[in-house]
């Protein structure tokens, strides 16, 4: 007879760490392709649907939609994974919907609640000077 295995705390907690790391990268690159296009959308291929020329604003907002599909799965999933209320989850799905609101809710998500999460009270942000712990 097989003897289960137990997993260790630690291993589980690596593991369950390295999901959460997943779910945040793939909503990070998420919001930042929708919020690119949404902005591209907004500020030039509406611009160009007044001028006469639809054919921008026919092709980028079908790839916003079809993008933006994807962001509402990414970030749903990501809310769940860090158990967020609703207000957060409200606010996390219809960032993709207001042009440059993507970067904010992920900068605010990220400090609120996905930093603690991962135990990176001091995270640093991308590109932000490195600090020494003693």
């Amino acid at each position: 007879m097989a003897r289960p295995k137990v997993a260790s705390t630690e291993a589980t907690s690596t593991e369950a760490t390295s999901t959460l790391r997943s779910a945040v990268l793939r909503y990070r690159v998420m919001a930042y392709v929708t919020g690119v296009v949404l902005v591209v959308l907004c500020f030039v291929g509406i611009p160009l649907q007044v001028a006469g020329k639809p054919a921008v604003a026919n092709d980028v907002g079908v790839v916003h939609g079809i993008l933006y599909i994807v962001y509402l799965v990414t970030a749903y999933l990501l809310a769940r994974r860090l158990r967020l209320a609703t207000k957060p989850l409200v606010i996390l799905l219809l960032a993709g919907t207001v042009p440059v609101m993507t970067f904010i809710v992920e900068r605010w998500a990220t400090r609120r609640f996905i930093n603690p999460a991962l135990g990176d009270d001091q995270a640093r942000s991308p590109g932000a000077p490195e600090t020494v712990r003693q």
